[in-house]
Order: C-alpha cells, then sequence, then structure tokens
C-alpha cells in the first residue's frame, strides 16, 4: 500500500504545530488593527500574466504554474503585492485616502528550499495607497516594528535597516552613470552585502572596467550609517535631486524618532531590494544576532499599480514571513506552549450525571469558555488527572450525591480546593472564578 507524504517544502500542521502561527497571526492582526489597516483577501490563484506585468517572463521560473481546465494559464501566487495592485486599482475611485490594507495569506513559490524558507508560506501583508510623501513610510515602518514588539521582541533583538533606491538613482546619476548603468549597479549592490566587492562583476561584465572614482563614491554610500554622515557625503555634488530628497529623510527619521522608534532603525544605504518595481525608500528589519535571514521587507513602489492597469497611485508596503519569524521566536523562547486548555473540565460519575452535566456545559459555551469532559466513562481518579493535565483552571464535579442534593462541586485544580454550588448557580460561580 502506498504511504503518502507531504510535498517537498510543503507543511502539516498538526495542533501543536499551528499554535505558533496562530500566535503569531493573532498578534499581527492586532498591530494592524491599532493603526487603523483594513482586512481583505483574494483568490490563491491569479492569472500567470498578471505576474508577467509586473516581473516580466523571468517569474515564471519560481511559479506553480498550468493551464487550467478553461485553457487559462493561471498560477499559485507567489506574492500579494500584484494582487492588492489589481485590487485596488480596480475600485480605486471609489477608495477612500489613504487606502490602508493588511492581510495574511498563504503564498507557492518553487524555489531551493533552505532554513526558514519553504515552498508554502505565510505572510503578513500591510500596504498604504495614495499617500506620496514620507508619511506613508512612517505608518509602515512603525507597524512594522509593532508587530515584532507585540510578540516580546525589543530593540535588542531587531533593527529595521532604511535606504532609499531614488537617492541611490541620483546619486550614482551624478556620478555620470546613465539609467541602464545605474540599473545594473543597483543589482551589483544587491549582493554586495554577501559577495564584497566581487559583486560589482554584475556591473563590469555588461558595461567594462568601473573607474576608481565610482568605485570609491559607491563603497562611500555603502558605508553611511548616519543621516549626517549621509548629509556630508552628497554636499560636494551638485544636485537638485538628491538635495531635495535629503529632506525626505530628515521627515522620515524626525517622524520615526518622534514616535520613539529611533532605536529600532538605522541608515542603511546596503539594502536596495532586487525587485526593480521599488521606487523610493526601501527597508528590511533583521536579526540583531545576524543567525537568520531578513525577518521582513518592504518599499515604495509607486509606478505599479498602473502598470498593472490601473491609475496612477503611489504605493508603499512591506510583508512579513511566518517561517522565519517562528524560528526567531523560537530562539529567544517566546513561543507560546499552550493556547488552547479549557476553562473549565467536567468530571461526571456515570452516563445519568453526563446527561444532567450537558445543559450547564452547552451554557458554559454559550459564554465563551471552553469546556472539555470525557467522551466516554472514566473513573474519577482517570477524570482527575485528566482535569489537571489538561491545563483546566477548575473542574465540575457531577457525580451521583451531588446531584441528588441540587448541587455541583466546583474544584480550584491548582489549590485542590472545593466548594458545593446549586446546580442553577453554576455560570456566575464560573464566571466569578475565572474573572478573580
Amino acid at each position: 500500500m502506498a504511504s503518502f507524504k507531504s510535498l517537498p517544502g510543503f507543511r502539516d500542521f498538526y495542533p501543536e504545530d499551528l499554535i505558533p502561527r496562530t500566535h503569531l497571526f493573532r498578534q499581527w492582526r492586532r498591530a494592524a488593527h491599532a493603526y487603523g489597516f483594513q482586512e481583505y483577501d483574494a483568490p490563491v490563484l491569479e492569472s500567470l500574466d498578471l505576474y508577467k506585468a509586473k516581473s516580466g517572463d523571468e517569474i515564471e521560473g519560481q511559479l506553480f504554474n498550468f493551464t487550467d481546465k478553461g485553457d487559462r494559464e493561471v498560477a499559485l501566487r507567489p506574492e500579494m503585492t500584484p494582487t492588492v495592485c489589481r485590487m485596488v486599482g480596480a475600485k480605486a475611485n471609489a477608495l477612500k485616502r489613504p487606502i490602508k490594507w493588511f492581510s495574511i495569506a498563504e503564498f507557492f513559490r518553487y524555489e531551493r528550499m533552505q532554513k526558514g524558507r519553504g515552498r508554502c508560506f505565510a505572510q503578513f501583508n500591510a500596504d498604504i495607497f495614495g499617500e506620496a510623501g514620507p508619511e506613508a513610510e512612517i505608518e509602515l515602518v512603525g507597524l512594522l516594528v509593532q508587530c515584532l514588539r507585540g510578540l516580546g521582541l525589543t530593540a535588542e533583538d531587531f533593527y529595521v535597516r532604511l535606504s532609499d533606491r531614488n537617492l541611490w538613482f541620483y546619486y550614482l546619476g551624478a556620478l555620470g552613470l546613465d539609467e541602464i548603468q545605474t540599473k545594473d549597479m543597483l543589482a551589483a549592490i544587491d549582493k554586495f552585502e554577501r559577495l564584497g566587492e566581487d559583486a560589482f562583476k554584475i556591473y563590469t561584465d555588461a558595461h567594462g572596467e568601473l573607474s576608481d572614482e565610482v568605485r570609491t563614491k559607491v563603497l562611500a554610500l555603502l558605508a553611511i550609517k548616519s543621516l549626517a554622515d549621509l548629509e556630508a557625503l552628497v554636499d560636494g555634488l551638485a544636485s537638485e535631486d538628491l538635495t531635495a530628497r535629503l529632506t525626505d529623510w530628515r521627515q522620515l527619521l524626525d517622524g520615526l524618532t518622534a514616535m520613539g522608534l529611533a532605536d529600532f532603525v538605522s541608515v542603511d544605504l546596503g539594502v536596495v531590494r532586487g525587485l526593480a518595481y521599488y521606487t523610493g525608500f526601501v527597508f528590511e528589519a533583521f536579526d540583531r544576532k545576524g543567525d537568520l535571514r531578513a525577518l521582513a521587507g518592504g518599499g515604495r513602489y509607486n509606478d505599479l499599480v498602473g502598470k498593472l492597469g490601473g491609475p496612477d497611485l503611489p504605493a508603499v508596503g512591506f510583508a512579513i514571513g511566518d517561517m522565519t519569524m517562528e524560528l526567531l521566536l523560537r530562539q529567544r523562547g517566546l513561543l507560546p506552549e499552550i493556547l488552547s486548555q479549557p476553562d473549565v473540565y467536567v468530571v461526571v460519575g456515570g452516563s445519568d450525571e453526563r446527561l444532567a452535566a450537558f445543559g450547564d456545559i452547552a451554557e458554559l459555551r454559550s459564554f465563551g469558555y471552553r469546556v472539555d469532559y470525557p467522551m466516554k466513562d472514566l473513573g474519577f481518579g482517570k477524570q482527575f488527572k485528566n482535569a489537571t493535565e489538561s491545563g483546566a483552571k477548575l473542574a465540575l464535579i457531577y457525580g451521583s450525591d451531588e446531584l441528588a442534593k441540587g448541587v455541583v462541586k466546583l474544584r480550584d485544580l491548582a489549590k485542590r480546593e472545593e466548594v458545593e454550588i446549586p446546580r442553577d448557580q453554576v455560570t456566575a460561580a464560573v464566571a466569578d472564578f475565572l474573572s478573580g
């Protein structure tokens, strides 16, 4: 007989395995609601052309794509940005701006599996449409920090690296590089942290030798770690675009500082994000200890809604993946062990007592209490053991003697203390106990 397993890169979630992801989703939703974002959802299957329009034909190498029964070329979504741009673009004129949306959804990429990366994974996505200024970045970086702080992480655990593709374009333009040269240089810079100066080969293979002056200037900008150093570096370059861009940088950093987030952010021009659709500020959250890949990433993509058929609409967003976040929380000992223990465990003497208890069980559950009971006859000793192991705070005991007297015993499982309560006061007694 065949033995079936999940596909490579896909995960089964047994109840105990689902606890960490449920915890992540709960905290992410709490943060998004606090920031005034609205939740949306969308189909997991999209037209293949949607991804080709955003990234070109090369995207197909990472897609789970096929021809469906209607002879349509389709793909499982590898990311949410094209989908949310399609949705916003379709109703842009009817949506109140700024549009602040978030989602938590599954995604699929056929790529090499490694630590913190699979072929099916979940992401929290948050985007703001309709705000062209740095206020949108301030809001989103603040939300990103809150998503991680809500999980118990601190500035000692992570930080957000801030960079700017526009500034790179202006800077490299001032050094004499044209648009094509600049894009290839950005592709090299994106690999610089991993490859060092060998990354410049991406540029030299296409454009020949790199002058010592340009190399030195690029390395100088890569070394910048503060706004003051950035201002000093570009001061000698006669560029109105660079001067104006520094004003946006000041607004961004002043806003984040005023929000109390200075300890969580760092100027780092080494982050350029590999996706070509980014058009301005970009940012990534990293583990301070450096053990894991980027925890989250995003940036501004002002041209994408229009490129996908909607109106011109400024946009910025970010995503957090569940797999790397779970690894980090596990390393820091911040994952909850149990989220689903019952509030009340009902101990019953036999089948008659079980039927007598059902009405109280149903009423307690209708008030939102988590109530469990044995589904088959067990001795009292076994039931009390199950009650303690379940993690319940109290037990309700329905024995023949108790029912004859019209009472139920309420046992504090931590203190092992019991009191008798009238049958018609069970719900009130439970509510009083659990609120104390």
